[in-house]
């Protein structure tokens, strides 16, 4: 039987040990690669074809959420699961990025060899703080529906928003929402030019009167 090739995308070697070993006890699976960076997680999954691509996000270079986007491109039968430290909303970027899953760093080995089989399996799989999360963003999203501020600004662009009226810098915002600097520019670019504004000042000031960031 044809075994399951594994890749692994993390910059941790403590972390990356662990899965190595979870995963070789699984005799029906084989890991084909480790990679550190995005970059190198793009070149090696159109190389090899995984079957699975088990996803860090705050990895060098190309973040992790990015390089799930391309790899899907390329590639959109690869199961993508993403195993992080973030329990932030960052589980909506990887989802839209097309990840099948996404658990937390240090859930048991049970739980993620479980997820594992999940992803391959074509199903999604959250771990539970994961999925609460989920449930009461949806669920406060619903409550809300017709009370959205800034209509014509998207959820991330609303975000971005959201972060600069609490005085975050854009480095400082790249970091919170796992977005690249030039992504970060672009959504504030897009703000101002949407609420008429031509710095972040009036940005705040405008977002502020509306009730954001109170």
């Amino acid at each position: 039987m044809n075994k399951i090739n594994v890749m692994i995308v993390d910059d941790h070697p403590v972390f990356r040990f662990g899965l190595i070993s979870l995963i070789s006890s699984i005799s029906e699976m084989e890991i084909i690669a480790e990679c550190t960076d995005g970059e190198e997680a793009i070149r090696e999954a159109a190389r090899l074809l995984p079957d699975i691509i088990l996803m860090d996000i705050n990895i060098p270079g190309m973040n992790g959420i990015e390089a799930t986007r391309k790899i899907i491109e390329s590639n959109p039968k690869v199961g993508i699961l993403v195993i992080t430290m973030f329990d932030d909303d960052s589980v909506f970027d990887a989802m839209r990025a097309g990840a099948r899953g996404y658990i937390l760093k240090g859930s048991d080995p049970e739980e993620t060899v479980r997820a594992i089989y999940s992803v391959l399996n074509g199903e999604a799989i959250f771990s539970p703080k994961v999925a609460e999360r989920l449930i009461n963003y949806f669920s406060t999203k619903k409550a809300h529906t017709h009370q959205v501020v800034f209509p014509e600004l998207t959820d991330r662009e609303r975000d971005v928003l959201e972060l600069i009226t609490q005085g975050l810098t854009n480095t400082s915002i790249s970091e919170r929402l796992v977005l690249s600097p030039k992504t970060v520019r672009n959504h504030v670019s897009n703000i101002f030019g949407k609420l008429q504004v031509s710095d972040r000042s009036q940005a705040v000031i405008k977002a502020r009167e509306a009730g954001m960031g109170k």
